[in-house]
């Protein structure tokens, strides 16, 4: 990269970030750019262990489930190309949900496991679904699966698998990837994978019912002050929604997406950013850049996205060298862990045990690298995670 576009993209990012920055994380000013590379506060990681897991000391993983095998302990065979995943708390343990990124089957599929991490039960809780990438988890503990394709819907599941997932047309039809609720101005945030494609919020009529509402598109000319605009056709269009609104700012390949106090956090994988909305104040900052960092980018493919209570942000890869990244509130970016072998994977679903000890992923297509993620691979990682 030129010496001009460095600079030339260091000011934007500083302009974006001018403003007081709300909530918890981030507060640090942005003079010197987005998040560089650093001594990540696990320290190195070790050599990779019998799952091929390259860890921190004092963290240990395990392989959760297998695609097309059955989980331990049940008589449930998983998915294949384990995708999105969050967790939901069960009484005194938790449930792990994970979508499945296949045409026609896709659906999702869930693990209960009780107090002390042992699996109890896996079943399926969404079927007759295609291509379902990621999501989001919603306050009243509902998981938002999302499809994949240019007519694609978020399905809203129940993680015990006991009521029926129900499509949510009113949050659009797109190539839908992630969603993220903010319970504090009651909306869902809604990323687009597309190359020309928009970030979305959707505004139900009542706040825990998705049945209805209306659909919302970031408009604006970068980093900085930003609005919304209605989309006027989401459910049913000749026009695409990321064409219906003069202005909407275009992103490339939106991903996954994340809210927390205050902020909703995206990534965009073909220019290697991760993004800030403020919501309060409505303006967008770039958080990390791979163009922008200080000799070799650690943090490359950015893809799914997830956060700990201490401001953490856990940013998963796909390709680059499968690894899950920390961007720490004070600006490092550090890898906490990385799957060796599986070249031509990618690092799927990351979620936090509801008491944040327990962090779970998966490698989509696994050693194999075969396309219809038949080798799938869902990990748990247990450690003194900074919570």
């Amino acid at each position: 990269m030129s010496l001009d576009r460095r600079k030339f993209l260091y000011a934007a990012a500083a302009a974006g970030g001018a403003a007081a920055l709300p909530g918890a994380l981030w507060r640090r000013a942005f003079a010197d750019g987005p998040a560089q590379p650093g001594p990540s506060p696990y320290g190195p990681l070790r050599a990779a262990d019998a799952n091929g897991l390259q860890l921190p000391e004092g963290f240990s993983g395990r392989v959760v489930a297998r695609s097309l095998q059955r989980v331990e302990g049940t008589r449930y065979t998983w998915h294949p190309a384990p995708d999105g995943g969050a967790c939901f708390p069960d009484g005194d343990g938790w449930i792990y949900v994970s979508n499945s990124e296949v045409p026609v089957v896709g659906g999702a599929s869930a693990v209960r496991f009780d107090a002390s991490g042992r699996v109890r039960s896996a079943y399926r809780i969404l079927n007759g679904t295609t291509l379902n990438c990621a999501g989001g988890g919603t306050p009243w503990n509902t998981w938002l699966s999302c499809e994949e394709h240019d007519w694609g819907l978020v399905f809203e599941t129940d993680p015990r698998g006991e009521a029926d997932a129900v499509a949510r047309p009113a949050m659009g039809r797109f190539k839908h990837e992630a969603a993220a609720c903010d319970p504090d101005r009651r909306v869902v945030y809604l990323t687009e994978d597309q190359g020309d494609g928009c970030f979305y919020r959707f505004v139900p009529e009542t706040w825990g019912d998705l049945s209805a509402g209306t659909l919302q598109v970031l408009v604006g000319s970068g980093p900085g002050a930003v609005r919304w605009a209605d989309v006027p056709r989401p459910e049913f269009w000749w026009t695409p929604t990321r064409d219906q609104v003069d202005g909407a700012m275009r992103f490339d390949g939106g991903e996954g997406c994340h809210y927390s106090d205050g902020t909703c956090y995206f990534t965009t994988k073909g220019d290697g950013r991760v993004w800030a909305y403020r919501a309060a104040a409505e303006r967008l900052e770039i958080v990390y850049d791979d163009d922008l960092v200080s000799g070799e980018a650690p943090l490359t493919g950015v893809d799914n996205v997830t956060a700990s209570a201490s401001g953490d942000l856990y940013v998963a890869e796909d390709g680059g060298n499968m690894e899950i990244n920390i961007i720490t509130p004070d600006g490092i970016v550090a890898p906490v862990l990385r799957v060796v072998g599986h070249d031509e994977s990618e690092i799927t679903g990351p979620a936090f045990s509801p008491d944040g000890t327990r962090l779970y992923f998966s490698s989509q297509r696994g050693e194999s690298g075969f396309i219809g993620g038949t080798d799938g691979r869902t990990y748990e990682v247990t450690g003194p995670f900074r919570r």
